[in-house]
């Protein structure tokens, strides 16, 4: 967008108080005689120019595992590292010579001695139509194949948790770029005045460790206005931090303040031209009407027992990731554009035996009953459910390997994601990995990261997440330092068209 045109998108003073009057004080006056918030047809702010073409999904929920859920324990089968335990993989050879490791190590295991090969200790079954294999800790997963297109063959550069969860999250290794949030509420706008377009919600998990820090930037809208900052839905206190009026003060009291303050911003906005001021302007209005809004969403209290049943008896605690994904179908519902979670503790590097069932525990039900209460609404063909972490883990074992457990290092080369709904095909299974779970590989069975082998890196999976969008992630962009900056950078991204319907 030029500075012209996006000058010309910001409020005059003219055009705010006409909104206020026919706009926001409408939503605002609403807010006060208890209308209840409604999903409006058309998208409120977003770009002119967007959706680029007909999309397949209004909205998306995004299950992040963070700290990379194990594939070789949960979705990519490798019956023959059975015959192989204890083997070295430091020495193993393809049949050309070249050797398996092919990827770099973390620190944590690069001064090992070995590499010894530590082969699942789960049963893995064939599922569904599909026939696709999965894992006995994701039995209600394993329920719904038919449902879920999965994806094998993920891979990324980053190699440590900070820099992978920011480059998937923001297409960028570097802090200071926008979210895969800030940009669909950037173009695409919001279906509802009276609750952001993005919302984040970071449940508690079962697994007994300290888990990798998250950072707001995740979440955040860099470069881009922060009115697109993802707004973080807490579990305990008020559902967003000071949405509450303070104790003496009442909603006319407050509406008062509001536009006294919007008077000021707007004459510091026609002074000095900073958008920041317009953006500030918004928050303050979406805070006045989701003290409303925020209120209805979280009470769960008119939800059917049988619905609450499903997602099982964690969803009567607030906090947990089945509550968060409850609170998901009900944002989808008011037409919130973007929802993600962010589930903690899946960085498994000793233990596995302890750890990984209870985190699979934590999300398997829930991410099952959000796709079946979306798909017994009708709801699943226009929203976009993605399930997956930030890079994947090593088939050999971190530290000693013993009968009664192992951990697994970071492994950037190959990891699985599922995706269900907004024109994903179900039953769909994605990619081939080697029999040591090491490299993505061809229909030959040699090692590549080409996408025309059924390699995708993260970028064509943000790329494919704005598709069913319908957005074309290359003319989704703002120029920021001399260059038109997107969220799947300037390298070349590809749509995996193998998993849509």
């Amino acid at each position: 967008m030029s500075p012209v045109e996006q000058y010309l998108q910001h409020l005059t003073r003219r055009h705010f108080f006409a909104k206020g009057a026919m706009g926001l004080g409408t939503a605002a006056l609403a807010s006060m005689t208890g209308i209840a918030p409604t999903a409006d047809a058309k998208s409120i702010g977003g770009l002119p120019s967007i959706p680029h073409f007909a999309p397949k999904a209004k909205r998306a929920i995004y299950l992040f595992m963070a700290g990379a859920p194990s594939p070789p324990d949960l979705f990519d089968y490798k019956p023959k590292m059975v015959d192989k335990l204890r083997v070295d993989l430091r020495g193993e050879k393809y049949e050309d010579g070249s050797p398996v490791l092919r990827t770099r190590v973390t620190t944590m295991t690069s001064g090992q001695s070995s590499f010894p090969i530590a082969p699942t200790r789960y049963e893995f079954k064939q599922r569904g139509q599909s026939g696709a294999w999965v894992s006995e800790l994701l039995p209600h997963t394993a329920k719904m194949v038919d449902d879920i297109a999965i994806i094998r063959s993920m891979w990324t550069e980053a190699i440590n948790h900070d820099p992978a969860i920011t480059y998937i999250s923001t297409g960028n290794q570097l802090p200071g770029y926008p979210s895969l949030g800030a940009w669909l509420s950037y173009g695409l706008g919001s279906e509802n005045a009276d609750l952001p377009s993005f919302v984040v919600m970071t449940p508690r998990w079962s697994a007994k460790r300290d888990a990798q820090a998250l950072y707001n930037r995740l979440w955040g809208t860099g470069f881009l206005a922060s009115k697109h900052q993802g707004v973080s839905l807490r579990s305990a206190g008020d559902p967003v931090l000071f949405l509450s009026n303070p104790p003496g003060v009442d909603a006319s009291d407050r509406r008062r303040v509001l536009d006294s303050i919007a008077e000021f911003n707007q004459d510091h906005y026609e002074k000095y031209a900073d958008p920041e001021t317009s953006a500030r302007i918004a928050q303050y209005e979406m805070a006045y009407r989701m003290q409303t809004s925020v209120p209805d969403l979280v009470d769960i209290s008119d939800e059917p027992q049988h619905i609450l049943d499903m997602y099982g008896p964690d969803v009567h605690k607030p906090g947990t990731f089945a509550a968060s994904c409850l609170l998901a179908r009900r944002m989808a519902e008011r037409g919130v554009r973007f929802t993600q979670i962010f589930h903690r503790g899946w960085d498994q590097h000793g233990d596995i035996p302890r750890d990984l069932p209870l985190q699979c525990k934590d999300v398997d039900q829930a991410s099952w009953a959000l796709v079946q209460d979306l798909k017994n609404r009708g709801m699943l063909d226009d929203t976009l459910v993605i399930w997956g972490g930030e890079f994947g883990r090593t088939i050999y074992c971190q530290g000693a390997l013993t009968d009664k457990t192992y951990g697994r290092d970071h492994h950037p080369g190959c990891f699985s994601i599922w995706m269900a709904g907004g024109g994903v095909k179900g039953g769909a299974v994605h990619g081939t990995t080697d029999d040591y779970g090491c490299n993505i590989v061809d229909a030959s069975g040699a090692p590549t990261d080409k996408f025309e082998d059924g390699a995708v890196h993260i970028r064509d999976l943000n790329a494919t997440i704005l598709h069913q969008l319908g957005i074309n992630h290359e003319k989704l962009s703002i120029k920021f330092r001399g260059l038109d900056q997107r969220l799947t950078g300037v390298e070349k991204a590809h749509i995996v068209t193998p998993i849509l319907a």
